[in-house]
């Protein structure tokens, strides 16, 4: 694929891949939009075009890729990404995956490209592994052809993975070594990364492709460990221990380098799998095979990389972040239905699981929670049919005495079929809370959670029983 009038779109262009990523694309010549929730909207820096998106919202993601032909997708959610976020980052990453790939299909894209994981042939893979696996399967569930760049740790000046291990070879004298060190990585350099995902895009043999990626050097965890001290200039005493829980090694490593645990967490987790390519010859075919690792780490140490990086146009906030509640719980849909049916029966069960304390009133589109016995609303639901499918569904918060509501509504329920129609994700978003914030925590907080644990445990009871039919 030439660059010639080529609109490429970059989902995560505000890491430190993708600015890099930018600067390349717009070195070849094609029209490259950075897409990022705080950026000025309409900006440009450095032939990029910015575009404020929230890609938590599918009407965003539309609005962003609109007649784009390619999206990259570097976007991780190993983070909060509201002021409360009940729920686990895979459960996020599959939302914004899959609000990626229906904007992309209905915008008209011809190729998602896809800076995945390095996927071990173990039975049972770390969260962070099966995360990305995942991710690959939804952004590739709505028609528009993926290609996946599978690499491991990514060496590079801002890389988080490589930033814990020289934080701790820095700041440890002696190291005490956990069976996770034994492990073999096959770590890539960040400017190996930039070149191979833009002559993804320019190799058509590419397309729709699983493509594992990595450096000439294939070491031990301890040997990397081992290596950067050297670069660095320092002797380290490391000794091999025969523990290696990844909780302990979690704490441990979240504690010397400050990293917070929800980031720690995950990586430490998937240290205990084997990270190495299976096959690099589609790699060496696209003409990268990859710098030495030495050369990678020093590189990293000096900040220094061949390829320039754009400037991100940062939006100015006139005023604080509005405390906003983000929840997301997987279910298990039962055999045959689709969230349309999904948010037809949790309105017609929560009545019943609120019974002693509230009510709920349900019009064709207006759905009232109510306190037994009173006038006062506490919560209203207004669906969006315009904006829901059989797939999904779609539910505005629009009143109630427990809801700030802005003009127009931002908070929203909505229910969606992910990998394959079997797995419903039951998500909160851009919910304002009027009751003072700690008393949310104690309060509205933990009964949203107790609700959505009672209508998961009815979808798997429902499941359970059409199985045995």
């Amino acid at each position: 694929m030439g660059a010639d009038r080529v609109r490429v779109a970059v989902a995560g262009a505000t890491g430190f891949v993708g600015r890099r990523l930018c600067a390349l694309l717009c070195s070849r010549g094609f029209e490259v939009t950075g897409l990022g929730r705080g950026v000025t909207d309409g900006a440009r820096s450095d032939g990029v075009i910015w575009r404020r998106a929230d890609l938590f919202s599918l009407l965003d993601c539309e609005r962003a890729l609109a007649g784009v032909d390619v999206v990259y997708y570097l976007v991780h959610s190993m983070m909060p990404s509201a002021k409360l976020t009940q729920a686990r980052f895979e459960d996020m990453d599959l939302i914004l995956a899959d609000n990626v790939a229906r904007a992309a299909a209905l915008g008209g894209a011809r190729r998602i490209i896809y800076l995945g994981g390095l996927v071990p042939g173990d039975a049972h893979l770390s969260r962070h592994l099966e995360s990305r696996r995942e991710v690959e399967a939804a952004l590739g569930a709505h028609g528009v052809p993926v290609t996946t760049l599978r690499a491991g740790l990514v060496i590079g000046p801002e890389g988080s993975s490589f930033r814990i291990l020289e934080r701790l070879v820095r700041r440890l004298p002696s190291m005490l070594l956990p069976r996770w060190t034994r492990q073999r990585t096959q770590p890539i350099a960040l400017d190996d990364v930039v070149e191979l995902l833009v002559r993804a895009l320019e190799r058509d043999a590419a397309v729709g492709e699983a493509i594992d990626i990595g450096g000439p050097d294939v070491v031990t965890y301890r040997e990397l460990i081992e290596r950067t001290a050297a670069a660095i200039g320092v002797k380290r005493r490391l000794i091999d221990v025969p523990v290696g829980t990844p909780t302990l090694s979690e704490l441990w490593v979240t504690a010397v380098t400050g990293q917070p645990r929800q980031l720690a967490g995950p990586l430490i987790e998937s240290l205990s799998h084997s990270m190495v390519a299976d096959d690099r010859s589609e790699q060496l075919r696209m003409g990268v095979p990859g710098v030495d690792m030495d050369t990678a780490i020093q590189r990293a140490l000096a900040g220094v990389v061949a390829v320039p990086e754009v400037t991100v146009p940062r939006s100015e906030r006139s005023r604080p972040e509005p405390r906003r509640v983000r929840s997301v719980q997987r279910m298990t849909l039962p055999r045959g239905r689709d969230a349309g049916w999904a948010a037809r029966a949790y309105l017609d069960w929560l009545p019943r699981f609120l019974r002693p304390l509230l009510r709920v009133d349900r019009d064709e589109q207006r759905h009232g929670v109510f306190l037994r016995g009173a006038e006062l609303l506490l919560l209203e639901l207004t669906g969006s049919p315009e904006r829901s499918t059989p797939d999904r569904a779609l539910l505005y918060v629009t009143g109630g005495a427990l809801a700030r509501v802005a003009e127009p509504a931002r908070g929203r329920l909505e229910l969606r079929c992910v990998l394959g129609g079997d797995t419903l994700l039951a998500a909160i978003h851009d919910f304002e809370p009027r009751l003072p914030w700690p008393v949310y925590l104690l309060t509205q907080a933990q009964g949203h959670l107790l609700v959505m644990a009672g209508y998961r445990r009815y979808l798997a009871r429902l499941a359970s029983e059409m199985n045995l039919l």
